[in-house]
Order: structure tokens, then sequence, then C-alpha cells
């Protein structure tokens, strides 16, 4: 059973920057591809940064295009998200989301991923 666990979660001062973390366990990160979403409180999830399977391709919501990298460490079975120029508007609950997946270019948000962790949350403070 693959299991997500984010961390990294704060409050921050609108301008300033975020890592989160996911950890995952139950498979190898190399046989999935990842992704970030968030949600804010009565309004959907919405996917922010997804990558390929081995990471090798990466592609973001508009809001957060420039701003935002998601990366991983196979050897660390883990997944990253640089959060920078932060915005009030990026305040939300983020959660890591995965999917086994075959190889190839990313090129859009998958509709649904099969597991998700249960989130960290973010606050950035105008």
């Amino acid at each position: 059973q693959v299991q997500l666990m984010e961390s990294g979660g704060d409050s921050v001062q609108a301008g300033g920057s975020l890592r989160l973390s996911c950890r995952v366990t139950g498979t190898i990160i190399s046989k999935i591809c990842m992704a970030w979403l968030r949600q804010v409180p009565g309004k959907a999830r919405e996917p922010v940064a997804a990558a390929s399977r081995g990471g090798g391709s990466t592609i973001y919501a508009d809001s957060v295009k420039g701003r935002f990298t998601i990366s991983q460490d196979d050897a660390e079975d883990a997944v990253y998200l640089q959060m920078d120029s932060l915005q009030p508007e990026d305040s939300a609950t983020y959660y890591c989301a995965a999917d086994y997946c075959g190889y190839g270019t990313v090129r859009q948000f998958r509709p649904l991923y099969s597991f998700r962790g249960q989130g960290t949350q973010v606050v950035v403070s105008s």
C-alpha cells in the first residue's frame, strides 16, 4: 500500500518561501508519477504541479508557474515542492499525490490520483 506523508507547511509572510516535502513508503518513487494538489475550504481541490515518472518532465498550474518547482529524490523516495514568492492566495492545505504510471512526458494533470497524503497547511499573510 502506497503511503504519502507531507511536511513543511507553515505560516509565512507574502513574498516568502517554503519547501514542502513528501515521503513515499510502500513502493519506490521510480515506479510512480508524483503531484502536488491544494485545497481551500469550500473550494475544489486543484492540481498545482506534477512530474513524470522519474521526474524528467514537469507541469504547473498557471497560477504558480515560475514560482513553484516540483522535484524528487529517488534515493530518498521523496518529492518536494519549492514555493517562492508566496502570495496570500497560495494559502491552502497542500497534498502530495501519486499514481502508478508509465514513462513519458507529462502533458496534463491526471483527473484522479490513486494515492494522496493527509496534507500540510500553508498560510501566507499579507
